[in-house]
């Protein structure tokens, strides 16, 4: 099996860090977590609110509970809220299905997830693909 190791996931989330930087957005908070859903890495940009943390988990920890990307529950949410209401309550209410919850995958496969949160889910999103994919990784965001 192909581990997610705290070396690469440290850089993946300066990598997110560094492409909000470029495109100048609002602070962010990453979370980068192992296949099993384990915290591996988070780093939080100064002006960060207090929820952030547990947002930009609650993104990556339903793409990997879920084995999509946040996009695809965000529709999902759309054509059967109930359904993702349901998960949402066997997850312990920490799935936050909207974009920004990116899977990380090595040779196809699941090594892994980046959540972030800070600015508009979609520049959320566009940062943790270009993360991974700066990193020859693939970027499944559903």
């Amino acid at each position: 099996m192909t581990d997610l190791t705290l070396s690469l996931a440290q850089e993946l989330a300066e990598r997110c860090l560094q492409r909000a930087r470029e495109l100048d957005l609002k602070p962010l908070t990453v979370a980068v977590l192992d296949a099993a859903g384990n915290l591996k890495v988070l780093l939080r940009q100064d002006g960060t609110s207090f929820l952030r943390p547990d947002i930009a988990q609650g993104k990556a920890r339903g793409a990997i509970g879920m084995g999509l990307g946040s996009r695809a529950l965000y529709k999902r949410a759309q054509e059967q809220p109930y359904f993702i209401q349901a998960m949402n309550s066997i997850a312990g209410g920490s799935l936050v299905p909207v974009p920004g919850g990116v899977l990380i995958r090595k040779d196809g496969v699941l090594i892994g997830a980046i959540g972030i949160t800070g600015d508009s889910s979609d520049n959320d999103e566009a940062c943790a693909v270009h993360a991974i994919e700066a990193l020859g990784l693939t970027a499944d965001p559903g």
